[in-house]
Order: structure tokens, then C-alpha cells, then sequence
């Protein structure tokens, strides 16, 4: 335990955060989940809507630093060219 109050309230604050990263990644995860399944499924349309679901979450998941930006942009471009393979 720290011995300085504001080394005290820093360790506090940084329990907070790391539920609300752990929550925030779970959800990117989950998102990102939907789709997979959708695709291997095959279904054209509940892939479409998960990928419309799960790209403004994975951005954000980026914005709000719990992934880099530019493997956010990946997984979203990826998982767009397979959706789009899908429908083809």
C-alpha cells in the first residue's frame, strides 16, 4: 500500500480505469465476435448489421486508447472485405 496520500488516490484511480478498459475491451471483443459468427454463418444480412454495430465501437475502443488506432483500422478493414466477399 502506498504511504502517500496521493500515491493512495493514483493507485485508486487506477483500479477505476482498468475496470472501465477491461469493460471497454470486453465490448470491442464481444462486437467483434458478433461478426465473426455472422460470417462463418453465412448470413449475408446479420453480417452486414453486426459489422454496421461493431465498426463505430471498435473506433471508439481506439479514441479511448484500450486498442491502437491503426489495428482498429485493420480489424474494421478486415472485417469489411469479409463481409463484403460474403455478399459476393
Amino acid at each position: 500500500m502506498a504511504n502517500i496520500r496521493s500515491a493512495a488516490k493514483a493507485a485508486r484511480k487506477g483500479k477505476r480505469r482498468e475496470a472501465v478498459n477491461t469493460a471497454r475491451k470486453s465490448r470491442v471483443r464481444t462486437h467483434i465476435r458478433k461478426v465473426e459468427e455472422a460470417i462463418a454463418s453465412g448470413d449475408v444480412k446479420a453480417a452486414q448489421a453486426a459489422l454496421q454495430a461493431a465498426q463505430p465501437e471498435i473506433i471508439r475502443g481506439a479514441n479511448k486508447r484500450v486498442m491502437h488506432k491503426r489495428a482498429a483500422a485493420r480489424k474494421v478493414s478486415r472485417l469489411t472485405r469479409r463481409v463484403k466477399a460474403l455478399s459476393k
